[in-house]
């Protein structure tokens, strides 16, 4: 609720200081530009619900949209496409094995495979662009459908997937329960490690999917693309409302804190506010929304302890009367 009180807020001050934010063209624009970035974002949700972190989502979105260009020099469409996923979902699965099996600390883990991913895309590449030169490619990121983008269109598509899976089926009840309380979990028969790994693989599925948009988009595959998304990602998730002390979170407002961070790029933009103050402006904006998350947890932590010990009942005072 309060990230849409928030995103109502942004969007009243931007048309007020731009007339042209509120055209439906500039709107299509925003939702275009956010797509990515929501991608990103709805798997790191199911990463962030489970109490962990992935940093290497932008490093996978660069390697999987780079081979992908690669196989779609020498080979079709859909073989390319289907490779592109296979490199996005073996990326999850070695973060998966690593952080549950390998016993790593998510953070410590995603933050080694996203220097990693980066060396694969350089030696896959030699550091140069590969050019794309396929039309039905292109229409990935450059297509419209009733007049919306086809990546606005692909971001709806996987919000109402992920979203059916996440609040609709026993794995993202699983999925809440592993965050809530990871050893409960376990004890109630829950495969914990599982759990994690498949969000680890469908997140990593996902950054494949946002670096077809990317490179479609281009229309080449850039060898330091992705660079630097994952922080907008973790930054659309907690500002949706989902906890980073994991069991809390949700879908929507992850696409609500996505939209937010696209407002803001925007509003900026037409108002030619320099790039680098715009970084300085989404920092804030994560130190924030990590502030009030932490302070929302405490103060949550305070009301269950003060309900379990019976703090706020008006108990009589030794000595008084009734």
């Amino acid at each position: 609720m309060r990230a849409l009180i928030v995103l109502f807020l942004l969007g009243i001050v931007a048309s007020i200081l731009s007339p042209v934010f509120l055209t439906p063209s500039n709107l299509l624009n925003v939702l275009l530009e956010v797509s990515v970035t929501a991608l990103l974002a709805f798997g790191q949700t199911y990463i962030i619900i489970l109490a962990e972190i992935d940093l290497s989502v932008g490093s996978v979105l660069g390697l999987a949209g780079a081979i992908t260009a690669g196989i779609l020099a020498h080979g079709n469409i859909i073989e390319a496409l289907i490779v592109g996923l296979l490199v996005g979902a073996v990326s999850g699965l070695i973060n998966g094995l690593l952080t549950t099996f390998g016993k790593i600390p998510s953070f410590i883990t995603t933050l080694g495979t996203m220097t990693a991913f980066s060396g694969v895309t350089l030696v896959y590449t030699q550091g140069n662009t590969i050019s794309i030169s396929s039309n039905g490619y292109a229409w990935i990121g450059q297509g419209y459908l009733l007049g919306v983008p086809i990546p606005v269109w692909i971001m709806i598509l996987f919000y109402v997937i992920f979203w059916l899976l996440l609040s609709r089926t026993h794995y993202g009840r699983y999925v809440f329960a592993t965050g809530g309380n990871e050893e409960a979990s376990r004890l109630s028969g829950i495969s914990v490690r599982w759990i994690k790994i498949l969000a680890f693989v469908l997140t990593g599925v996902l950054a494949a999917v946002a670096g077809f948009i990317s490179t479609a988009r281009l229309n080449t595959a850039e060898p330091t693309l992705g660079s630097g998304l994952e922080l907008d990602a973790i930054a659309a998730v907690i500002l949706g409302g989902t906890s980073l002390a994991g069991g809390k979170g949700g879908l929507f407002g992850t696409l609500v804190g996505a939209i937010i961070l696209g407002v803001l790029d925007d509003g900026m933009n037409l108002l030619n506010v320099s790039a680098f103050y715009q970084g300085i402006a989404k920092g804030v904006i994560i130190l924030l929304a990590v502030l009030l998350d932490r302070n929302i947890h405490s103060i949550s932590k305070l009301g269950r302890y003060v309900n379990f010990s019976g703090i706020h009942k008006s108990a009589p005072v030794k000595g008084m009367k009734k």
